[in-house]
């Protein structure tokens, strides 16, 4: 007797967006008197289909000779059953073409004197000086969503107002953000302020809001490698894009740099940018601080643990990311135990900032959990959650950039592990990797300013 298996499949465009779920639900095959039908659903249009064919699940693949589908999403095969005793059928789809970069709208949010910037820079204690007025313009872009279909984000693009100069850019990744307008295109966020004092000191300040931040839909992916990526590579084009159209010009050089999630998010640029942008993109250099680059191991382990942590909210947000993105449970709240079920989940729309967040959790993330779903995760080393932290770990690849490492030996919030853990495994695969600790005993607030300016100061002395 015949049989008919069909399956879901995806292609994605060349820059992987992580071992997501396929958004792509294939309903299962029916057989009338036409023959074998088959429909689907995905999300959003322009999307193109083939379905393939093969005698079992291990291929070879090959697509049916029933003919091509295209943009339609049902298929119907009128070939009897006689010519095969099983057919196992898959629908592969290609998402619709996206023009990363392209800047969709810029307007200017600020003006600074650099008198003014100097007193500001007095009045915190930064030993920087202010070199050059400084303009600030918010960039809106097109890029795309974890799963590769068409997005928009926002950003932050800061130039130095001086004729004559050709300047470098400075892509600087910001730390985690709950609240969609505390986002650097904002203005009134301080991570904002670090492209300002950037653009003064004589550098085109590139600052991404990242996925669901700013004014890009959705909620944020937080920790998601790839759309943190693929949404700073976007960012830098549509500057690019933005400098041109202001007639600032660039001398080609690129750096990166990053604190706490934004180490994170550098690593994951600077990979991507290696991997699939050499020749669009010359990094000159890049200083991921403070990062949680093994998430599967260093990470996890301690939010596991029985340890207090100054700030919890933290580990919530990441679940978020991983029930919306990976679905290791139907929901968030699925997994809380109660009160917090009810309490976290709408605080992590956007609309709330840390402090909301980590008044109503305890001091040791573990306890908020249904003890099934947390013991699971202990004894499982293959438990979803597992797996999915390790498709957004960084710290087993070897960059051929210039990369320092920078995290302070007193961070509770982000253990200095993460980041000897990289640089022992990049060094391991060839790399070049140094670690230093800018402001020995400091904890995970009080090293970012050393950081910053350790890795400026270094910059400074490689830039053109």
């Amino acid at each position: 007797m015949a049989c008919w298996v069909a399956i879901a499949s995806v292609l994605f465009p060349l820059a992987s967006h992580g071992q997501l779920p396929s958004r792509l639900k294939v309903s299962p095959p029916s057989h009338g008197p036409d023959g074998l039908r088959m429909e689907w659903q995905v999300p959003g249009e322009g999307w193109s289909f083939e379905v393939q064919e093969a005698a079992d699940h291990r291929g070879p693949w090959l697509p049916s000779p029933v003919g091509a589908v295209g943009t339609a999403r049902a298929w119907l095969d009128p070939r009897g059953v006689a010519d095969a005793p099983q057919r196992v059928f898959r629908v592969v789809s290609t998402p619709p073409p996206v023009q990363r970069g392209k800047l969709l709208s810029l307007s200017r949010t600020a003006s600074y004197p650099a008198a003014q910037l100097s007193f500001l820079l007095m009045l915190q204690g930064i030993p920087l000086t202010a070199q050059f007025d400084v303009d600030v313009y918010k960039v809106t872009y097109e890029t795309v969503d974890p799963w590769g279909l068409p997005t928009t984000a926002t950003g932050a693009v800061a130039f130095p107002l001086k004729a004559g100069r050709a300047w470098p850019v400075l892509s600087y990744q910001h730390g985690t953000i709950l609240r969609k307008l505390d986002a650097p295109s904002s203005g009134l966020s301080t991570e904002g302020l670090v492209g300002v004092l950037l653009a003064t000191s004589g550098y085109v300040g590139v600052s991404a809001d990242y996925l669901g931040l700013g004014d890009s839909p959705g909620r944020h992916p937080y920790h998601h490698a790839a759309s943190q990526a693929s949404a700073v590579v976007d960012a830098l084009r549509a500057g690019r894009a933005a400098c041109a159209s202001h007639g600032v010009a660039l001398n080609g050089q690129v750096f990166l740099a990053g604190y706490s999630q934004g180490g994170h998010a550098t690593m994951a640029a600077l990979r991507e940018i290696e991997a699939r942008h050499p020749s669009e993109f010359d990094v000159v250099a890049a200083a991921p601080m403070a990062g949680a680059f093994d998430l599967s191991g260093v990470t996890l382990d301690d939010a596991l643990s029985d340890r207090p942590v100054p700030n919890p909210y933290y580990f919530v947000f990441l679940l978020q990311t991983l029930v919306e993105l990976y679905g290791v449970a139907p929901s968030l709240a699925d997994v809380l135990l109660p009160p917090y079920d009810m309490a976290v989940p709408p605080l992590l729309d956007g609309s709330s900032d840390s402090a909301s967040v980590n008044a109503i959790l305890p001091s040791v993330p573990s306890r908020i959990l249904r003890p099934e779903f947390l013991g699971a995760i202990r004894s499982n080393p293959g438990h979803p959650v597992r797996i999915a932290l390790r498709d957004n770990d960084l710290a087993s690849w070897a960059p051929r950039t210039p990369v320092r490492l920078y995290h302070c030996d007193g961070d509770q919030d982000v253990l200095p592990a993460n980041s000897s853990v990289a640089r022992d495994r990049m060094t391991a695969l060839g790399a070049n990797i140094s670690l230093l600790n800018p402001k020995p005993g400091a904890n995970h607030g009080d090293c970012a300013q050393p950081a910053l300016l350790l890795a400026k100061a270094w910059f400074d002395s490689l830039r053109k």
